[in-house]
């Protein structure tokens, strides 16, 4: 009977692992894992929400980092990889988004950065002009990764070559989580705030 109750408890704790490592968060019917792997770190969903343009669903957004963050300083500052993951929920003219992203780039990026940056922000424009479109479900991410640099991969393709600096990375991030954030309802959900 002892032996019974062991197997039952062991293959209980196996299921309840199995079905927490395969947990997710609906966001707008696009299914985000609470965990991913990236390059062999572990990283957690700190928050994710909708971007709204007016009334309009454009796209999700999820924000994975190593440890939990609740302001944009304390994002910035987690060190190891990062990633934001963006699943279009409309279809969208890449071009566009492409431009929505610039405009949010320099709203938030610092002044006296700006100069540096704008090899990396024209090189990522031409990426999304590249797309030209993406359609609803399409997904994209955004991933920093230490030693390599910003890596952009679209439909599950990188992008080029990786943004070395990490300043761009951090500004990339502004775009959400900035003065001047895209959506300020997506960055409190970002950051783990409830709605």
């Amino acid at each position: 009977m002892k032996l019974i109750k062991q197997c039952a408890f062991g293959l209980l704790s196996g299921v309840l692992a199995l079905s927490a490592a395969a947990a997710t968060v609906d966001v707008a019917g696009v299914k985000l894992s609470d965990t991913i792997d990236l390059r062999g770190t572990n990283l957690q969903l700190n928050g994710a929400g909708v971007r709204y343009k007016a009334v309009f669903k454009v796209y999700t957004a999820g924000l994975y980092l190593s440890k939990k963050a609740g302001t944009p300083e304390e994002v910035l500052a987690t060190p190891g990889p990062k990633r934001i993951s963006i699943t279009v929920l409309r279809d969208i003219d890449s071009n566009e988004l492409g431009k929505s992203f610039t405009t949010a780039f320099t709203d938030n990026a610092p002044k006296n950065e700006m100069s540096k940056l704008i090899p990396g922000l024209i090189k990522m424009g031409q990426i999304f002009s590249d797309q030209k479109k993406l359609v609803a479900g399409e997904n994209f991410t955004i991933d920093w990764i230490p030693g390599t640099g910003t890596v952009i991969t679209v439909k599950g393709k990188p992008q080029g070559e990786p943004f070395k600096e990490v300043e761009f990375f951090h500004a990339l991030m502004r775009i959400w989580l900035g003065p001047n954030p895209a959506d300020w309802k997506l960055k409190d959900a970002l950051l783990g705030k409830p709605a």
